[in-house]
This record gives C-alpha cells, sequence and structure tokens, in this order.
C-alpha cells in the first residue's frame, strides 16, 4: 500500500511536469502535509466528536466515577495522543531517505507522547483522589500525600524516558547511573525527602487531619488544617490568612491538636477571678443571714454553720475573737456559690471534672479559678457561654462583700495627687 501510494504521487507529480530531479523533494513535501492534516482531521475528530459521544454516555451512566473522568478533562488530553501517534507511525514512510530528519522528529515525537501520557496519568490520580474525597474514610484517612508521591515517581521515571529519548540511550543506562550518585542526589535533595517521609508520617500516624483545629506557635498557625500534601501542611488561620508548614517540622517540633477535644463531652472553661484581698473577712452573723437568703446556698449556708458552732462548743473556743475557732468567710461561701451555680447550667457537663479553686495568691489578688467543661464545642457559643458565667459571677461579687483586683489606672493616680491637694490646702 505504502508502494502504491508513492507510485501514485509520483505519477501526479510527473503528470504536473514537476522534472524528475525535483519529485523525491516535492514527494516528501505532499506527504508531510497530508500527514499534518490527517493528524489535525484525527485530532478534532477525537476531542469533539468522541468527546461528545462519550459525554452523553457519561450524562447516562449513575456512577460517579467517569463524571469525574470527564470534568478532570481526561479524554481530552488522550486525544491529544492522536495526531502524535499517527505521526509517528507514518512519518518513517514519509522520510525514508532521512535518517538525520526522522531520528530528531521522533525523539521529538516520543518526548511529546510521554509528556502527553505523564498528564493523562496525572489525571487519573487526581480522579482516583477525587472519588476518594467523597467518602467518609477520607476524613480521618488523607491519601493526597500519598497521590503526590506517585506523581513524583512517574516524573521521575518520564524524565528517564525523555533523557534517554534526546540522548539516545537505554533507560536502563541512566538508572545505573542514578545509584551511583544516591547519597550525591540525598544531599541536594535533603529537604525534600524529609517532607516526603514527613508526610507519610503524618498521615499513618493519624497526627493530622484535614479540619483539625492545630495550633503551632513558631509558625504562627493557630486554625483548621485545610489540607496536608506531601511536604507541607495547609492551615487557614482564624484571621483567614493561610499558613504553610514544612511536614517535616510537625515531626520534629511540637504542635498542639485540638482534635482530642471536640471528640471529648466538653470544651475546657479555664479562667480566674482575682478578688481583692482587702475585701476578704470573716462572716458576722449579719452576713450569714444575708446569704441565707441566696437560694443556692442556703441550705449549705445553714448546715455548715451548725457544723462549725457544734465543733466550736464541743472544743471550748473563745468566740469573743473571730479568729478562734472555726469560721465561714465570704470568700469561701463565694467559691461554694460558684460551684453551685455552675452546677445549675444545663450547658455544663456535668459528666466531666466541675469545681472552682482558689490558686496561691499573687500580686493580682486571690484567684478563684473555674475548671469546667462546656457541652457545645462550637467557638462562637462556647465563648458566649463563658462570658454569660463570669458576667454573673462579677455582678454577684458584691452580694459576698467581696470586690476584684483591679491595677490603679491613670485615673485613679489622678484622682488620689488632687485629693491630696485638697488636703494640703485644706491643713494650710
Amino acid at each position: 500500500m505504502k508502494t502504491d501510494v508513492i507510485e501514485f504521487v509520483d505519477f501526479l507529480l510527473l503528470k504536473l511536469y514537476v522534472p524528475e530531479a525535483n519529485i523525491y523533494m516535492f514527494r516528501v513535501l505532499i506527504l508531510l502535509a497530508s500527514l499534518v492534516v490527517m493528524s489535525l482531521v484525527g485530532f478534532y475528530f477525537a476531542k469533539f466528536v468522541v468527546a461528545k459521544i462519550i459525554k452523553q454516555i457519561v450524562k447516562r451512566t449513575s456512577s460517579n466515577w467517569d463524571d469525574k473522568l470527564f470534568s478532570n478533562k481526561f479524554f481530552t488530553r488522550v486525544s491529544y495522543l492522536v495526531p502524535s501517534a499517527l505521526i509517528y507511525k507514518y512519518i518513517p514512510f514519509v522520510l525514508p531517505y532521512n535518517p538525520g530528519w526522522l531520528s530528531f522528529i521522533l525523539g521529538v515525537l516520543g518526548i511529546y507522547i510521554v509528556f502527553v501520557i505523564l498528564l493523562s496519568l496525572y489525571t487519573l490520580i487526581d480522579t482516583f483522589g477525587d472519588i476518594y474525597n467523597d467518602w467518609e474514610i477520607s476524613n480521618y484517612k488523607p491519601i493526597k500525600g500519598y497521590l503526590q508521591l506517585v506523581k513524583v515517581l512517574l516524573s521521575f521515571f518520564a524524565g528517564v524516558l525523555i533523557l534517554a529519548t534526546i540522548l539516545g540511550k537505554s533507560p536502563l543506562t541512566f538508572l545505573a547511573g542514578l545509584g551511583a550518585l544516591s547519597a550525591v542526589l540525598m544531599l541536594v535533595f535533603k529537604d525534600a525527602l524529609l517532607g516526603l517521609v514527613a508526610g507519610i508520617q503524618l498521615s499513618a500516624n493519624d497526627m493530622a487531619r484535614p479540619g483539625d483545629w492545630i495550633t503551632m506557635d513558631r509558625y504562627k498557625a493557630d486554625g483548621d488544617v485545610i489540607e496536608i500534601a506531601l511536604t507541607t501542611v495547609k492551615v487557614r488561620n482564624f484571621d483567614k490568612t493561610i499558613v504553610y508548614i514544612p511536614a517535616y517540622a510537625m515531626i520534629s517540633d511540637s504542635f498542639i491538636n485540638w482534635r482530642g477535644m471536640f471528640e471529648s463531652e466538653g470544651r475546657r472553661i479555664k479562667r480566674a477571678l482575682f478578688i481583692d484581698m482587702e475585701t476578704v473577712k470573716f462572716c458576722t452573723p449579719e452576713m450569714l443571714d444575708s446569704y441565707k437568703e441566696i437560694e443556692l446556698i442556703s441550705d449549705y449556708v445553714v448546715e455548715k454553720q451548725k457544723e462549725i458552732d457544734e465543733y466550736n462548743e464541743n472544743m471550748s473556743f473563745d468566740k469573743s475573737l473571730a479568729v478562734n475557732g472555726r469560721n465561714q468567710t465570704n470568700i469561701g461561701i463565694f467559691r461554694m456559690y460558684m460551684q453551685a451555680y455552675l452546677k445549675s447550667l444545663d450547658t455544663l457537663s456535668l459528666e466531666s471534672t466541675l469545681m472552682v479553686r482558689q490558686l496561691p495568691t499573687s500580686d493580682k489578688g486571690i484567684p478563684l479559678e473555674v475548671y469546667v467543661f462546656c457541652r457545645s464545642k462550637e467557638w462562637v457559643v462556647y465563648e458566649e457561654i463563658q462570658s454569660d458565667i463570669f458576667d454573673h459571677f462579677y455582678a454577684s461579687l458584691e452580694s459576698f462583700d467581696l470586690a476584684l483586683y483591679q491595677t490603679p489606672s491613670s485615673n485613679n493616680v489622678k484622682e488620689i495627687m488632687e485629693n491630696l491637694n485638697v488636703e494640703i490646702k485644706t491643713n494650710d
């Protein structure tokens, strides 16, 4: 058939009175033009006609993997192989007596075909990743890092094939040479290899997942993980900034993952009120009578005072001085009130630790720390519940003859100085 085509072209050229010396050149030009036209026709047929047929078939199927293949333009990329395959097959027939040009064109086509196949394989990998992300397991076991590893390996082998094509060597020759250069490659690509191993460890050990809230002060990361790639972890901070953390840094350094909090029964509230030490005192009978009117601690005040009175009477303490024997204090009763109030709230988890404790005294006063767990883990709701609790405690202090400690402000100092000036002028 090939001979028949050559004879037919030569016959046409002779009919057109082309000199015999130029027949070969014109024949090559005509065959090249015909091959290019045929390749373009094949390309457009594959891209537009076949693609439309495939699209209609994809729409009618119930599965979604073919939809994802189509949306990721897999069939479009495969269509780019049609013209190159046609040219690769028939170019030896067009240039039988030009080995130099033939070798050059075949080399370029070989590189192009390897590149298109590589892109098509990338699309297949991305499609598999999209399908996997639709499964529930993807929330716990992200595989993007593994898919990127496969892409790196494919790119490596594609690079070896391209180099072998350019230099006219066997790919095995390059692989053998790379074995000898492995130590140098490990030194040059040390960070990339560390990131590769760390990315695999992050996924394999379930140290972080997309959607986890993590905190890493060194990299100013405080937000949700949105992507775990091969060498980096992408975090969207709560201020909407994006932080890219090297994967190996999350293995070598420490970071906080708040996933355990979200999987627990509640979110911890841990905050203290600082009581002014000068307002702490023993309770007088009048103070106790007023505290008995507070419903949450009325029974406690009565029962506790009864216990204390019996103890002091049995021990024969001289109660003319309040410091003798046992006594209730306003801060102690307020601490019990705080605890009773927390237990009355249905927004807090009673199954988890719930306590109000007194911390060591500091120059800021006496800290009364609230340590409870909020049932809701949603940030906004959590903050509202926490604020409501402390709003109530701040407003309740006056009922217990207590006050918060507050560092003197410039206005306080100014007021003191004005009062001193007034006193000095009055004395004068």
